[in-house]
């Protein structure tokens, strides 16, 4: 596996750990709280977070924008276990997916449905960067909308 691209799957895994421990301090009840009105609750953040892996991963591969929308409108999860699950099997199939690039698909630049271009390295590094500006948006509500105080590292 490219150097770049095993570096950049530590600092995701890092990532993906602390929100599956995230997922682990919450009760169920808490995944309906929504701090903000109209926006997404801590649920619904929780499962956008376990898709973006998976979701990313399609919009790198030139996904249309009716794909996307199907895509998200058949994964809606209810429970913690089940968000959870798909947070861990999401990153999986994306570490899979690269590990599996060569030298030349990592530089290939492809196109999202709304017109941005980028390397697959290059998403690679939004997905990354994805992962963790949603963590801290988690971690806040967590602490100063529900009141808990989660011992979990954030960074190594």
């Amino acid at each position: 596996m490219n150097p770049y691209v095993q570096a950049t799957f530590n600092q995701i895994s890092i990532s993906i750990q602390s929100i599956a421990d995230l997922l682990d301090e919450l009760e169920p009840g808490d995944l309906d709280a929504q701090p903000t009105e109209n926006k997404l609750s801590i649920g619904q953040l929780f499962t956008h977070m376990a898709l973006i892996c998976k979701a990313d991963l399609l919009i790198a591969n030139e996904a249309s924008e009716e794909e996307m929308s199907n895509f998200y409108a058949s994964n809606h999860f209810t429970a913690i276990d089940d968000i959870k699950e798909a947070l861990l099997s999401n990153f999986s199939l994306l570490k899979t997916r690269y590990m599996n690039y060569t030298e030349d698909e990592l530089m290939q630049k492809t196109t999202s449905y709304w017109g941005v271009s980028y390397t697959r390295y290059e998403w690679l590094l939004e997905i990354s960067s994805h992962l963790y500006h949603h963590r801290g948006q988690l971690h806040a509500l967590l602490v100063h909308c529900l009141g808990k105080n989660p011992q979990i590292r954030l960074f190594e």
